[in-house]
């Protein structure tokens, strides 16, 4: 395997830098239009610790998901991806969507606790459990929270905080990346690449459902599955759909994405 060509989705994809401006010019007209939203809420003190949430209308007692963004850990915040929350809220679930710290500036193991802190602050406001969901890193961290054993961050929380997960394109085996310029940044050693993945972790039960493009690298594709039936999940391959235009059918409330997002989001109690 080649592990360089199966995990550079951007060189896999040379239309991305239109792609990822489509992206920030729909996200920014999205935020300008929607009334019903918090933006630059902080859930820890750093700068890029804060995050947009976006309600269906007024009040807190709404469904709650926590959308993840991607970049490998390294790129990107979350005002490239407010429109996404559209399919969601046109079916009666509230969106939060985070920035966080970037490596190599700061460890894996501290943006995965960014994102416990931001799912803290989002049951606290509410009293709900979450839906957590997310694109390739981002896949990655809605995994790390499904399995984060919250009682051992306060004993008062409920021990399945985030009790269902839909990953989008997610990355899920950490050490196939170790050989790749992708790495550089995680300064991963094999022993932390392993405790990272979640594929490797104890099921934590609760719902999974996996999703990735069939127009993506055969590892991407190999990875959801193979992590979906590890945590006793389902998985599906949106037809010729990339690395990049994956998560697009979140923004149109018709689309099976939602649909199935705003269902498992409407389950959480």
């Amino acid at each position: 395997m080649d592990a360089q060509a199966e995990y550079d989705n951007r060189a896999r994809v040379p239309e991305h830098p239109a792609i990822i401006a489509g992206w920030q010019r729909d996200a920014a007209a999205f935020r300008a239009a929607w009334r019903e939203a918090e933006l630059g809420l902080p859930y820890g003190p750093g700068e890029r610790e804060r995050l947009d949430l976006f309600r269906p209308g007024p009040g807190e007692d709404w469904p709650t998901a926590l959308f993840i963004h991607g970049g490998y850990w390294q790129a990107l915040d979350r005002s490239f991806f407010s429109h996404l929350a559209r399919g969601l809220l046109a079916r009666g679930v509230a969106v939060a969507i985070p920035s966080y710290d970037l490596c190599p500036q700061v460890t894996l193991e501290a943006i995965i606790g960014q994102m416990r802190a931001a799912a803290l602050l989002l049951h606290r406001r509410t009293g709900r459990r979450l839906l957590a969901s997310g694109h390739s890193a981002g896949g990655h961290l809605t995994a790390m929270l499904m399995a984060t054993d919250w009682r051992a961050q306060d004993a008062r929380l409920p021990a399945d905080l985030v009790p269902a997960g839909l990953p989008i394109s997610g990355v899920f085996e950490l050490e196939p990346l170790l050989p790749t310029t992708i790495a550089a940044a995680l300064h991963l050693t094999p022993e932390m690449a392993r405790a990272f993945s979640p594929r490797y972790l104890p099921p934590p039960g609760g719902t999974l459902h996996a999703v990735v493009g069939s127009a993506e690298s055969d590892e991407f594709r190999r990875q959801a599955r193979d992590f979906a039936a590890a945590w006793g999940g389902t998985s599906e391959e949106l037809p010729a759909r990339d690395h990049f235009t994956v998560i697009a059918p979140l923004a149109e409330s018709d689309s099976s994405l939602a649909r199935r997002a705003a269902a498992m989001a409407l389950a959480v109690r």
